[in-house]
């Protein structure tokens, strides 16, 4: 019988528990429901267990739907009166291997029970599946003091809902048996039974959909939602019934170690500082240096004819061992000019000699030979830029022979390196098998963005419209089209024809400003139908701009034309009457174009150039290689096609493809110019879908890594092994392999960088008059579209599935599992609020005498010092910040896939996050997403209301609305201004701080006098209906 194993080995830097500076821990594993334990270690925060514990699964492939909890405990029994919690780690049964050659060690993160929780170390478990019977399956039992933990255990932490809400509790007993240390104390101390309770769903009609429970964020329960599900319905026996259907989301565990990054030290030129090395390396010194043997066929001159009609197709073969490289074939042409480059990697090179052969070309036969050049490789020239280029040299062609005949070819070869100026246009050796006309999509290339600017019209009125018909109210809107954006304006108030609207739309326009703005004034004529009364074509090129210190432009009155004249093409004539609209147009100089999100953007600069400030710095971008990738053309029969793309501001780069391969060398370096460091830069790796001539297919996605350039530190290299994380619709989070990067940032004005920090993140004119927030979303999409549109016109292009992929183009769009990972961003930053109030309750609470004694004694020396105060305050903050000094982080950020909320993602959380907008799906899922929509939006609800009862009740104090309780606070507050007027304010501040911090046994457990009455205090939620 399958069999689950368990091996529990070591655990290591255990929170302390028992008030002495040690522990005890034991470790409780439970696998459905059943429980075992290990041994407790007595006073040992790193303790070493080496213990088995085996539990019977059935069948393999449940193992899937299950979740291994372990939990370390410290055992108090000499103690206290309970377990104490140390950490716990819940493992999914679907990354178990099923033998136990798989197996291998692994350390987890303890992982808290709640928000408030003081938890550290980690604990070393090594988990699979047996089918070997041997094991001795002995009884479940529990850790000590059980009869509590069925109230304290944190494997319980979902807040079930009761009966109303569709869940039927059943208690379900387990005897538990104790290990031998509780055997010495078995008459003085009885285990009493355990008694847990469970959430078991209910059998379900057919075709009733399952229950499903969702995870709302950090600390909150499961909460379990129905669809049609029968609410009478209860459960008897649950013995007969089989497993409920509960799809259950649970909290990520600790981090990952596959997703982390590894620092590397690899043999560049910038980390060996040159020592004993090659000082030319210097422009490349964050790549390993690649050596390629290039040979530049530049033309060939007096060919012989070989064909009987008198011509020659002459092409030329250039081959070095097993590779081979191919010109284009140029058709009767006795004296061709090629002038194409190839690059052989000098450590696959498998011949000591170079072949240059000159062929002529047959359709029907084979290939006649014309003639070669052959040349020993050990003698060629080695060449480092910045060497000018080597001069090509005629060489005569000489038959198989080796004799001298009629031909000759120029060529130049040399010995260069990746820093080589022909490098990115060469034919390289690991692309043999590709196509001239496909080759180009394998180079590498440096792009560069369009500059965009805003284009402002602002529609204020028309005169003198001719409506289509007579004697009723003229209902007209104005509609502007730039390319393909297309804006509408609200109806106007005044229904004559002589309407006004005032309304202003903004556009994104792009050099070299070669459309039109086309305004048009509708009529809505009848329900579903509009006429035209007018139209107006302006060109952008005429639009005046506008600086960060000009005014705003003068409106202009223009003609409107009847859309026939324009439509048709006749020939304009003057007429003595036509209606007229008057619009302002601007095109903003002083704005910057968001293309990007803002807490990840790479440039925030101001669209017109005369108006941007100096560069602080200087980002260097190693892309050295990748490792382990995911096989993207498995069903082919082949690896990988990948290349990198990087963007930060508007200079895109793109490295070569390298074919089928699962492990890349790039060694390709990039430079960009900084001009803020609160800027982002994005390297994405994707599969090359069109090295086949697939026009229609789509580049796939790899992976993508951002880095924040202020967390780097001047003038140091980092080297890691970033993973490459990407979320699917069905499988959830996969990794697709590691991308090996070499980052530097180099300062050059570090006045200029230090002062940044006190400017305004966005230009000037974002604040001066800022842009509405609802066109941000829309126009920050249209930006997208040009860019995308843009770069795909080049070549090779850079495809618009790749731009949208680096641009976030979704990153706006609901999702489920974006709101939780807020939502625990959230919680987190109140983690440290509450902490320092759970401090103070403590110190209140006189839990430490010693620390309230120092407390106590600060307390009067600010009190009798009160200058004192804010020095003590930033000493303080002055110290906290260098001691957190030795703590910071040494690895650059990266994404974390813990912070995301992927690793514990729902499926159907995914689909509804990469579904399209309007949704696709069918009616049941739309239903059943959304009743869980509205379970996280009533919890919402009901939190904000709350929020909304405190301020009510603040603002209620003084407005009469309960006559009592204002009428005692007045009272109150006269007696305090009299008593505060007479006495000096130390002595007040010394008695409040003495009430405060006074001991427990002068202290009630019931709630203060002024919480009761601000809890009595009325709030407007009464008159809701």
């Amino acid at each position: 019988m399958p069999n689950l194993v368990v091996e529990v080995l070591d655990a290591s830097d255990l929170k302390p528990k028992d008030g002495q500076g040690s522990a005890s821990p034991y470790v409780e594993v439970e696998v459905e429901e059943e429980r075992r334990k290990t041994l407790t270690k007595q006073r040992d925060l790193n303790p070493q267990w080496n213990e088995k514990l085996v539990f019977s699964i059935g069948d393999p492939r449940s193992l899937h739907s299950k979740t291994i909890h372990v939990v370390v405990y410290n055992d108090t029994r000499g103690g206290g009166p309970h377990k104490q919690f140390l950490g716990r780690v819940k493992i999914s049964g679907a990354s178990v291997p099923l033998s136990e050659s798989e197996a291998s060690v692994q350390r987890y993160p303890l992982d808290k029970r709640g928000l408030f929780s003081h938890i550290s170390g980690d604990i070393s478990l090594r988990i699979y599946v047996t089918h070997d019977d041997g094991f001795g399956m002995s009884p479940p039992n529990v850790g000590p003091d059980d009869g509590v933990g069925a109230a304290e255990t944190p494997l319980k932490d979902a807040d079930f809902r009761d009966a109303k809400h569709g869940s039927d509790h059943v208690g379900v007993d387990h005897h538990h048996h104790a290990d031998f240390d509780e055997k010495k104390n078995k008459k003085k101390h009885k285990d009493p039974e355990v008694r847990t309770f469970r959430s078991i769903g209910a059998s379900a009609p057919t075709g009733a959909p399952p229950v499903t429970s969702f995870f709302s964020g950090p600390g909150s329960g499961a909460n379990f939602m129905k669809e049609k599900a029968p609410a009478a319905e209860t459960r008897a026996d649950f013995a007969r019934a089989g497993p409920a259907a509960v799809m259950q989301m649970r909290m990520p565990g600790g981090p990952n170690p596959e997703f982390a990054l590894q620092e590397t030290r690899p043999p560049v030129a910038a980390h060996l500082r040159y020592r004993g090395g090659d000082k030319t390396s210097s422009t490349y010194d964050l790549v390993e240096q690649m050596h390629y043997l290039y040979v530049n066929v530049v033309k060939a001159r007096d060919l012989p004819i070989m064909d009987v009609n008198g011509s020659l197709d002459p092409y030329v073969e250039v081959k070095v061992g097993n590779y081979k490289g191919v010109t284009k074939h140029l058709e009767k042409n006795q004296n061709p000019v090629w002038r194409q480059i190839f690059a052989f990697a000098k450590e696959r090179l498998q011949s000591n000699f170079l072949e240059v052969n000159v062929k002529d070309k047959d359709t029907f036969s084979k290939d006649d030979f014309v003639g070669r050049v052959v040349l020993d490789i050990s003698e060629v020239p080695t060449r480092v830029p910045p060497d000018s280029p080597l001069a090509p040299q005629w060489y005569r062609l000489e038959n198989k022979k080796g004799e001298k005949f009629r031909g000759e070819i120029m060529i130049a070869v040399w010995i260069g390196t990746q820093a080589d100026e022909s490098f990115p246009d060469a034919w390289h050796s690991d692309a043999h098998n590709i196509s001239h006309t496909n080759l180009q999509n394998t180079r590498s290339k440096v792009y560069f963005s369009p500059k965009l600017y805003y284009l402002r019209v602002h529609v204020i009125e028309a005169q003198d419209l001719i409506p289509t018909e007579g004697g009723r109210l003229v209902d007209t809107y104005v509609k502007v089209q730039l390319g393909n954006q297309g804006r509408v304006t609200r109806s106007s108030q005044v229904k004559t024809v002589n309407p006004v609207w005032q309304d202003e739309l903004m556009f994104v326009a792009s050099e070299p400003f070669d459309e039109y703005i086309i305004v048009s004034v509708e009529e809505r004529a009848g329900p579903g139908r509009d006429e035209t009364l007018g139209r107006l074509i302006f060109p952008v090129r005429d639009v005046p701009h506008r600086s960060e210190t000009g005014k705003m432009m003068d409106a202009r009155w223009f003609n409107l034309h009847k859309p026939s004249i324009i439509e048709e093409g006749e020939k304009k004539k003057e007429h003595k009457f036509s209606s007229k609209i008057c619009i302002r147009f601007c095109l903003e100089w002083g704005y910057h174009v968001l293309d990007e999100a803002t807490h990840f953007s790479s440039d925030l600069q101001p669209s017109a150039k005369v108006l941007r400030k100096q560069s602080i710095g200087i980002l260097e971008l190693g892309i050295l290689s990748a490792r382990n990738l995911l096989p993207m053309k498995a069903h082919e029969g082949r690896a990988t096609d990948a290349y990198c793309v990087a963007k930060y501001g508007n200079k895109w780069v793109r490295t070569r493809t390298l074919l089928d391969t699962l492990h890349s060398r790039w060694n390709e370096q990039y430079t960009w110019e900084v001009y803020d460091l609160c800027t982002v830069i994005t390297i994405g790796v994707f599969d090359n879908c069109h090295i086949n001539g697939k026009d229609d297919a789509r580049d796939k996605r790899i992976g993508k890594v951002r880095v924040r350039l202020s967390t780097l530190e001047a003038d140091r290299v980092y080297t890691h092994y970033y993973p490459l994380l990407v979320l699917h619709p069905s499988s959830g989070l996969k990794k697709h392999g590691e991308l090996h990067l070499a980052l530097r940032f180099t300062c050059t004005a570090w006045v200029n960088t230090m002062a940044q920090y006190g400017r305004p993140l966005l230009p000037k004119m974002h604040y001066i008059q800022p842009i509405p927030v609802r066109y941000i979303d829309w126009l920050r999409h249209q930006a997208m579209q040009i860019v995308a549109a843009r770069l795909a016109r080049a070549e090779p292009p850079l495809r618009p599935e790749v731009v949208e992929y680096m641009l976030d183009v979704d990153a706006h769009m609901f999702s489920l599992r974006r709101s939780k990972a807020n939502f625990g961003r959230i919680m987190s930053l109140f983690s440290g609020v509450a902490a320092v109030f759970k401090w103070f309750d403590n110190i209140c609470h006189w839990r430490n005498p010693i620390t309230t004694c120092l407390v106590h004694i600060l307390f009067f020396i600010l009190v009798c010092y009160p200058e004192l105060i804010l020095p003590t305050v930033f000493l303080y903050l002055f110290v906290i910040g260098l001691w957190n000094y030795r703590l910071r982080t040494r690895l650059p950020p990266h994404m974390d896939a813990r912070l995301s909320y992927a690793e514990g993602v729902h499926p159907d959380e995914l689909d509804e996050e990469f579904d399209t907008f309007p949704t696709t799906r069918q009616s049941d899922v739309v239903r059943l997403r959304y009743d869980r929509l509205r379970s996280v939006a009533g919890r919402v609800q009901t939190v904000i209301g709350d929020i909304a009862t405190q301020g009510e009740r603040i603002q209620s104090i003084l407005n009469w609305r309960d006559p009592r309780a204002t009428s005692i606070f007045i009272i109150f507050s006269l007696i305090w201004a009299v008593i505060i007027y007479v006495t000096p304010l130390q002595i007040i501040i010394v008695l409040i701080g003495l009430y405060l911090l006074r001991h427990p046994r002068f202290r009630g457990k019931q709630p203060p006098v002024p919480v009761n009455f601000f809890k009595r205090l009325p709030a407007k939620s009464d008159m809701l209906l």
